[in-house]
C-alpha cells in the first residue's frame, strides 16, 4: 500500500552543520518527499539561518516547527511536528543522520496498513564525521572506512529487506531506532502520539512503539535497506533514564495504548 503523500520528520537541536548535510541528503534521494518538517527542540538562531537558508534553495516545501530551550523535550517538539504535518505518511529522522539515496523508496516499499517501520544506523567514527563536516554537504561517504562491525548496517539489498521485515528482532518489539522510523499519521494520532511524560534522553520511541502494538499496529523492521549514517556525537545525558524505563514498563505492563500527556492533553480518546 503505497502512501498518497509523504513528510519527512526531521528533528534537530543546535547543530546545523550536521542538519546542512542531513537536508541536502533528502534532497538528493531518488523519491523526494512531499514537504520537510524540521521538529526543532530549541535550537539557538544559528539553526533558523540556516533553515531561511534551505528553504530558498529547496524543491519541496520546509516547515520550521519550534519551541523554546527548556531541556530535552523530543517527544513533545516531535508531536507539534505531527500536527503542523500535511500529508498521511510520517517518516523520521534525526538532524545528525545523512541518507543513503534509496532511503525514502526503501521505506515507501515495505509500507503496509496498520503497520509501522523501524530501522538501522551505520555509526561513522568521530574522524570521518570530522572529514564529512569539513567538506560541503554531499560529500561522499567512505564505506570502505567503516569498521567491520558497522558494514552490515551499510549494505542494501531489496531482496532480503522483503523476506526480513517481518521477521527480523520480530520478539523484540523495543528493538528500534528514533532517527531511522516510518509511520501512517493516522496511527499517531490514534494512540495520541508521543508521551510528553518523557523527558530527557531514552524511551520515547520505544514507549510510542509499544503503544502502536498495543493498539494492533505492527512493528516491521527495515534490514538491509533504507541504510541511514549517523554522525558521530558525545553521547546525552542519561539521567532521566531510569524514569523513563519506568514509564516504558507501566505501558508494557499495563498493555496502554493511549496517553493523556501527548498531542492531545484533555485525557480523552
Amino acid at each position: 500500500m503505497i502512501p498518497k503523500s509523504i513528510s519527512i520528520m526531521v528533528s534537530t537541536y543546535n547543530w546545523p552543520e550536521a542538519l546542512e548535510r542531513c537536508i541536502n541528503s533528502i534532497f538528493l534521494q531518488d523519491h523526494l518527499p512531499d514537504e520537510i518538517i524540521i521538529a526543532d527542540d530549541g535550537s539557538r538562531e544559528e539553526t533558523l539561518i540556516l533553515i531561511n537558508k534551505l528553504k530558498n534553495t529547496s524543491p519541496i516545501p520546509i516547515i520550521h516547527v519550534w519551541h523554546e530551550d527548556h531541556g530535552f523535550r523530543l517527544g513533545e517538539i516531535r508531536n507539534k511536528a505531527i500536527i503542523a504535518s500535511n500529508h498521511e505518511y510520517i517518516i523520521q529522522i534525526d538532524g545528525d543522520i545523512i541518507l543513503e539515496s534509496h532511503f525514502i523508496s526503501d521505506h515507501i516499499s515495505l509500507v503496509e496498513k496498520s503497520a509501522f517501520l523501524c530501522g538501522s544506523r551505520v555509526w561513522i567514527s568521530q574522524e570521518q564525521s570530522a572529514e564529512i563536516l569539513e567538506n560541503p554537504p554531499g560529500f561522499s561517504i567512505n564505506r570502505n572506512k567503516f569498521p567491520i562491525s558497522t558494514i552490515l548496517n551499510s549494505l542494501r539489498n531489496s531482496s532480503l529487506s522483503h523476506f526480513l521485515a517481518d521477521k527480523y528482532k520480530k520478539n523484540k518489539p523495543t528493538i528500534l531506532r528514533g532517527c531511522n522510523m516510518s509511520f501512517w499519521k493516522s496511527d499517531l494520532l490514534s494512540v495520541n502520539g508521543y508521551n510528553e511524560d518523557i523527558q530527557g534522553w531514552g524511551s520515547e520511541d520505544a514507549e510510542l512503539a509499544i503503544r502502536l502494538i498495543n493498539k494492533g499496529v505492527k512493528k516491521r523492521f527495515l534490514k538491509f535497506s533504507a541504510v541511514a549514517y549517523h554522525l558521530y556525537h558525545k553521547e546525552n545525558s542519561k539521567a532521566n533514564f531510569d524514569k523513563n524505563e519506568k514509564i516504558l514498563n507501566l505501558t508494557i505492563q499495563n498493555k496502554i495504548t493511549w496517553v493523556d500527556n501527548g498531542i492531545q492533553k484533555n485525557g480523552s480518546s
